[in-house]
């Protein structure tokens, strides 16, 4: 795939119509909490058919698990659809995060992580019972495994346990830094199972998923934090004291799935988190050097516009560089899902490092090209450095990207 195809152009261009008229006068009302989110991505889903078409591909699998056929998830992506619409998804993303990558964030972790983990792991009734109102975000998700103490050691660090009562488990612990913990319908939590056979360390015990829905006994939803960036999305800890939980709420309905434990059902979604991210960067880089174009060729200095000067041109030239770098990995992710190809978890983590790292950087560069403007709220630029500083930490540290990229290599 070399450039956007017929289709996609033309979706781009509905969608960015969309943004300037839904969004960006918004924005600062979404940075700073007066309006929330979850609304704008359903007008969104409303106005382009996308939740109608995330239900007519849950019936159709829905349907052919209840004749006993075996059903993928959709090769369309988040939003259903065959595989020919896999780049439709990328390009909403995109065009979204040029203008406010939080209402991005909130929206792919319910319908990128949340969704996925249930139609994967889940019992056809468990699927029934969820999935029509996230599909189509009537509902949001949220996918809930990180910890104040584990961080990066997901697994290892894991503290949140359930012990086994009779035919139902019991849940404590704490989850942190979840992506709309505070307002989520739906949360997929990861916990390790407590048994008491000794011979089985902590930190190898087993990981088990369950659903949890909101206001059940003794689950508390914290309020937002506040954060450096992408404050349209909601962010909070998640406390769990003496949480029942029946069968039916854990993920397959039994501790030995035939697809693994909880850390293969988490596993399977960091491919697809990291991807994405792909998609958030290149919203962000084409953003800046809009911005960075224009205001080179009206601000002057020294009776000159400033895109005259030498300096001023290495830095537009260098984030055209990193945008066509990024838009590259992208396509390279459509190409996959539209073969059926999938990409590995050492392929995933190179994109996520690379894309987050070129974003990051062709923002702090776009904020130092407007000068003083740039440190200002008004011109936008340092709202997109604070965004974009985010994805060298979020679905997992570059740091440990760099890590399944070496091991990659090694073998290891």
């Amino acid at each position: 795939m070399l450039d956007w195809s017929d289709v996609d152009i033309a979706v781009r261009d509905a969608v960015r119509a969309f943004v300037d008229k839904e969004i960006r006068p918004h924005v600062d009302a979404l940075e700073n909490g007066d309006m929330e989110p979850y609304p704008v991505i359903r007008r969104l889903f409303a106005t382009f058919g996308i939740a109608d078409m995330a239900r007519d591909a849950l019936t159709r699998r829905l349907d052919r698990l209840r004749s006993g056929e075996h059903a993928e998830p959709s090769p369309g992506g988040m939003f259903g659809g065959d595989a020919n619409s896999a780049g439709m998804g990328f390009v909403v993303v995109s065009e979204l995060c040029r203008v406010c990558m939080g209402v991005v964030t909130g929206m792919g972790v319910s319908l990128g992580l949340t969704v996925p983990t249930i139609m994967s792991r889940g019992t056809l009734a468990q699927q029934e019972r969820w999935l029509p109102d996230l599909v189509t975000y009537d509902k949001v998700g949220a996918w809930a495994i990180t910890e104040p103490d584990s961080g990066s050691d997901a697994f290892g660090g894991m503290k949140s346990y359930v012990v086994r009562d009779g035919d139902d488990y019991v849940l404590n612990g704490q989850k942190t830094f979840i992506t709309n913990g505070p307002d989520a319908d739906v949360v997929v939590v990861y916990a390790k199972l407590d048994e008491s056979d000794p011979g089985v360390e902590k930190r190898d015990r087993k990981v088990l998923t369950f659903v949890l829905d909101r206001g059940m006994e003794g689950f508390v939803q914290s309020k937002p934090f506040r954060k450096m960036g992408i404050h349209s999305s909601r962010t909070g800890e998640l406390f769990f004291h003496d949480v029942r939980l029946g069968r039916d709420r854990l993920l397959g309905e039994t501790e030995h799935s035939p697809a693994g434990d909880g850390r293969d059902s988490a596993r399977s979604n960091f491919s697809a988190e990291r991807i994405g991210v792909a998609a958030m960067a290149l919203g962000v880089i084409e953003e800046c050097l809009r911005l960075c174009t224009d205001y080179a060729k009206t601000r002057t200095l020294w009776g000159s516009e400033i895109g005259r000067f030498q300096l001023i041109q290495l830095k537009l030239a260098q984030m055209e560089v990193a945008r066509l770098n990024v838009r590259n990995m992208v396509f390279r992710v459509i190409e996959a899902a539209q073969s059926g190809a999938s990409i590995s978890l050492a392929e995933a983590s190179a994109i996520k490092w690379y894309c987050s790292q070129a974003a990051t950087d062709v923002a702090m560069e776009a904020v130092q090209l407007f000068g003083g403007n740039g440190y200002m709220t008004e011109y936008r630029v340092e709202q997109l450095a604070r965004d974009a500083k985010s994805l060298m930490i979020y679905a997992g540290s570059n740091e440990v990207q760099i890590t399944h990229v070496a091991r990659d290599l090694l073998g290891g």
